[in-house]
């Protein structure tokens, strides 16, 4: 085996420290909204910058968890995110299979497929659907509407043509109708496709914010986006969480660190699932783009 050059160790470790300090870059963030969270006002007041708790302080998850408002949303969130990935799976899954078969008509919707790609619908037009079909004020408006996502669409049935035909022909010889094939066939040789486009429809039911604000009149119904909003831009934590959790804590926590608090809790359920389905992404969109 030949040996490393000089130079190629000297390279690698620039590269390791450049990477290392990019990371320590994306990382202060996280490690800046969890200190201040776990804080105490007296350490608040007395830094500049905390990097790490002196004097560990739970009250603003305290003040949080104790909040209708809060767990209200993420109940709703959480909701959303759930059934609207399922959703979207059925519907592109579905609709991308019908399009890898020979249709009187799958040239023309391929063809409005691309062009909504390219010519995305505007805020208007879309509202006014929304509000046609009656879905305004209801946790239904943001699902629907985005129930299939083009590009999505294109990739998960480049997916499929890449699967080999054998299979289907073989199925169909078997006596398998379409629907059989798809199910028995289709289906659990997509399971890279499924991981990887789920957590794609879930990371953005989630972090989901301009359609809740835009579609939905009642504060009961709001997402978590919307209550962060609320919280950590409009500066009104106190409001926006009810005064049942202001009234619980006799000496309730200053506002930064219950929007520290709130960020974290928010963030926290993506940062969980996204390591489990992060080996699916490379394989489930590069199998997608091989075959044209």
């Amino acid at each position: 085996m030949n040996q490393r050059t000089l130079a190629e160790r000297i390279g690698d470790g620039i590269n390791a420290a450049a990477l290392a300090f990019i990371a320590a870059i994306m990382l202060f963030p996280f490690l800046y909204i969890f200190s201040v969270s776990f804080s105490s006002f007296q350490d608040f007041v007395e830094n500049d910058i905390i990097l790490w708790p002196k004097h560990w302080d739970t009250s603003a998850y305290a003040y949080i968890l104790k909040s209708e408002s809060f767990l209200n949303a993420i109940a709703v969130t959480v909701f959303v995110t759930i059934v609207g990935t399922f959703v979207n799976l059925v519907f592109t899954l579905t609709m991308a299979y019908a399009l890898t078969r020979r249709l009187p008509i799958q040239k023309t919707v391929l063809f409005l497929v691309l062009v909504t790609v390219v010519f995305p619908p505007g805020m208007i037009p879309l509202y006014l659907v929304v509000k046609a079909t009656g879905l305004i004020n209801s946790v239904w408006s943001l699902i629907l509407p985005t129930a299939i996502n083009p590009f999505n669409l294109i990739i998960v049935r480049q997916f499929i043509l890449n699967i080999p035909g054998e299979l289907h022909d073989a199925a169909l010889m078997d006596g398998a109708n379409e629907l059989q094939t798809f199910r028995h066939v289709v289906l659990p040789l997509s399971k890279p496709a499924l991981a990887a486009f789920g957590l794609f429809y879930a990371v953005a039911h989630w972090n989901g914010y301009f359609s809740a604000l835009l579609y939905l009149n009642d504060p009961a119904k709001w997402t978590i986006q919307v209550v962060l909003r609320q919280i950590v831009i409009v500066n009104e934590p106190s409001a926006t969480l009810g005064a049942e959790a202001h009234m619980l804590m006799e000496n309730p926590p200053p506002p930064v660190t219950i929007q520290m608090a709130a960020i974290l809790l928010a963030t926290l359920p993506i940062l969980v699932v996204y390591p489990f389905l992060q080996k699916h992404f490379a394989r489930g969109v590069l199998l997608g783009s091989i075959k044209g």
